[in-house]
Formats: C-alpha cells, sequence, structure tokens
C-alpha cells in the first residue's frame, strides 16, 4: 500500500499543478481579451464620436477597469498598444484621450 502512495502523490500534485496552470492561463486570456476589446471600442468611439464623448468616456472607463482587475489578480496587465504583457502599475487612465494615442 505504501508503493501505491509514493507513486500517487507525485502524480497528484502534478496533476494539480496542471490545473492551477490551466486557471492561469485561462485568467491570463480573459485579461487579455477583455483588455483588447475595450481598448479596441475606445478607439471606434474617439475614431465616431470624438475623444471627449460619452461613447469615449464609457469605453476609457472600461479599459482603466480591465487593466486594474488583470493587476490586481495578476500583477501584470496587457498593453495592447505595445501588444506585450507590462509587470509594472504603470498605465496611464489619460493614455486615450489625445487622437495621436
Amino acid at each position: 500500500m505504501r508503493k501505491v502512495s509514493s507513486v500517487l502523490a507525485p502524480a497528484l500534485f502534478v496533476g494539480s499543478m496542471l490545473l492551477v496552470g490551466a486557471a492561469l492561463v485561462r485568467a491570463d486570456d480573459d485579461c487579455q481579451r477583455r483588455t483588447i476589446n475595450a481598448d479596441h471600442k475606445l478607439h471606434e468611439a474617439i475614431e465616431h464620436h470624438g475623444p471627449d464623448s460619452a461613447q469615449a468616456q464609457h469605453w476609457r472607463q472600461e479599459l482603466a477597469e480591465s487593466r486594474s482587475y488583470c493587476w490586481e489578480h495578476n500583477h501584470r496587465w496587457w498593453d495592447e498598444d505595445a501588444h506585450r504583457w507590462r509587470t509594472d502599475r504603470d498605465w496611464d487612465d489619460h493614455d486615450h484621450e489625445h487622437p495621436n494615442h
């Protein structure tokens, strides 16, 4: 019986690590997808309604919330403009207020 548990314990550990890893990847995918969507919608709102429009303000808020959520849960956030993950909380909530961004 001891031999079986000495084989089972490492297998259970590896299995649990795979599940945790899959959950982290899924969380990263959700954060990235949500951030990409908000960033895209913000750019569209600015293009169609102007940088000071209610639509742009709505998507600017969504983008800020997405970045904050990712930071709080993963300690990193997706920078869609640079197409990379960032590990410092250095985003600017006003970075899309000017048309040249």
